[in-house]
């Protein structure tokens, strides 16, 4: 089995995939909060007893890692992990890594793994033009041609990251749940803030995603990431919610590097 990890600034996703002759299947996945300060042991008990829930050997079962890490004390002692407990050379999204896609970045380095892991994920699933919408720490649009080139994207402050700045500056405001209120025109604070957030959020997708197609033409516009499905509906633009696109991305490019 394969195990897919995709290491973000506040969650890390990880995915657990049987590996078959022709296709590869996604048997559980989980989340867990990203702390830069675990060991490897830590996390060798965390996978483990994962695994374990699911009615599995980590040990015996898993013979592949693939790893998407934009935090790299993490990658450090993923790495460490693989190496001690699992006796496996990761695959780590990077430089050197094969990815099957062009990235007509200036910098190419300088995009994040899990970008170019999603761009990979997008274009095996619905070809291009693509843009992928993640709704991570950071909000991220990531756009492929319709030959399959990364061609660029933008970078917004996440939700989460907008709402922290909010509350950490206006003292007359607190938190709220995240859930659609009963109209745009907010009647309570509370309401207020919801409106702002998530109808302000899915109206800023669909103007982006109107400035991308004026240049690459009519394209599949594709959400994903933790906050995915409580935009995706309010939006005109976002046509399918993939959830684990990231995960499948990793798959894909782990299958071009084992």
């Amino acid at each position: 089995m394969l195990l897919a990890i995709d290491v973000g600034n506040t969650q890390t996703v990880i995915g657990l995939y049987k590996r078959g002759e022709e296709s590869h299947e996604l048997l559980d996945h989980w989340r867990i909060a990203t702390n830069a300060t675990r060991t490897c042991d830590e996390l060798a008990l965390l996978f483990s007893e994962f695994l374990l829930s699911a009615g599995h050997d980590w040990r015996q079962d898993v013979s592949g890692v693939a790893v998407s890490s934009g935090v790299p004390d993490v990658t450090f002692e993923l790495r460490r992990m693989c190496e001690r407990y699992l006796d496996i050379d990761p695959v780590v999204l990077g430089a050197g890594v094969k990815t099957g896609m062009p990235v007509l970045y200036d910098n190419p380095k300088e995009v994040g793994a899990d970008r170019i892991a999603n761009a990979v994920g997008a274009y095996d699933l619905y070809g291009g033009p693509t843009i992928v919408v993640d709704f991570g720490t950071a909000t991220t649009f990531d756009v492929i041609s319709a030959a399959g080139e990364y061609l660029g994207g933008a970078i917004i402050p996440g939700i989460e990251i907008s709402l922290d700045a909010l509350f950490g500056r206006a003292a007359a405001l607190r938190r709220v749940e995240l859930t659609e209120p009963r109209s745009v025109i907010g009647k309570t604070t509370m309401e207020s803030i919801q409106s702002g957030v998530l109808y302000g959020w899915a109206s800023m997708i669909d103007g982006m995603s109107d400035r991308i197609e004026e240049v690459v033409g009519d394209a599949t516009v594709i959400a994903t990431g933790g906050l995915a499905d409580l935009v995706a509906p309010l939006s005109d633009a976002i046509e399918h919610v993939e959830p684990w696109l990231t995960l499948h991305g990793l798959r894909l490019i782990w299958e071009k590097n084992r």
